[in-house]
């Protein structure tokens, strides 16, 4: 399970998707995860679908990838659906004891399993065709305009990209800690959930020592290499906007236009 996460990390390749600007991906995340939460209907649903259909396309990464990260929110999607279902006021469908499910209910909790599971699919677009350098690059450009109240734009965007990078490592970490105290004869899955919580702290304190020590280690090697933040730093390749990207940003913008023309008509 704990390998099913796909945010944070990176899938090498050389497509159209891969070789944008990052500043243009990031603003198609944003625009995409924006028109998640405007879907009404079956045409905004299909819009929404097609344009992530074709973006995936592009990007060559394997769709088991893309759907591999929802299964690590699998029980999330599960409970989110039954609570819409049987909490939501409405026409009454069937009844399971004291619990009432309703056809506004059911709508939304389609619509709730939609937008949780393109929302992930989204975010993981952007980093599984966009390495940490170019994504910190990417928010620290775009948002260059902050600098100008004192902002600590570059220091953010460290900080995203680091924290990003560290959700595979830190998971992986898990896994491996998860395993050696099995083998020592540790059970996670049997008891009560208040034993099962006991049995996690055996792991949570280890992980917590290891997300420390790599916290430090990364800050004695920024160090050593006498990294000061953004402050007169150059790049080895700048970004500049070329046709493919101004192209991608034309037809991001006019799917988010027929977005909004379908949630006010």
């Amino acid at each position: 399970m704990f390998r099913d996460f796909t945010i944070g990390q990176y899938y090498p390749g050389d497509s159209v998707i891969h070789r944008l600007d990052p500043r243009v991906k990031l603003l198609g995340t944003v625009l995409f995860l924006v028109m998640v939460f405007l879907i009404r209907d079956i045409p905004s649903f299909v819009l929404a679908t097609a344009f992530m259909c074709i973006v995936i396309a592009l990007s060559r990464v394997p769709v088991r990838m893309m759907l591999k990260g929802l299964r690590g929110i699998f029980t999330i999607l599960v409970l989110t659906f039954f609570f819409s279902l049987f909490l939501t006021p409405g026409e009454t469908i069937f009844v399971i004891g004291p619990a009432h499910a309703t056809k506004e209910g059911l709508e939304t909790g389609i619509y709730m399993l939609m937008r949780l599971s393109y929302l992930i699919i989204g975010s993981s677009v952007m980093t599984l065709t966009t390495t940490p350098t170019s994504l910190t690059d990417g928010i620290e450009t775009g948002l260059g305009f902050l600098k100008k109240i004192h902002v600590p734009i570059h220091e953010i965007a460290l900080m995203m990209s680091i924290a990003l990078r560290f959700i595979p490592i830190l998971l992986e970490e898990l896994h491996r800690i998860m395993k050696a105290q099995k083998a020592r004869g540790a059970d996670f899955e049997s008891g009560s959930l208040v034993q099962r919580v006991k049995s996690l702290v055996p792991v949570i304190v280890p992980l917590f020592v290891s997300a420390v020590r790599r916290a430090d280690d990364l800050a004695c090697a920024m160090e050593s290499r006498c990294y000061h933040g953004g402050e007169g730093r150059t790049r080895m390749k700048p970004l500049r906007l070329q046709k493919g990207d101004y192209a991608a940003l034309a037809v991001i913008l006019a799917v988010f236009a027929a977005m909004i023309l379908l949630r006010v008509l």
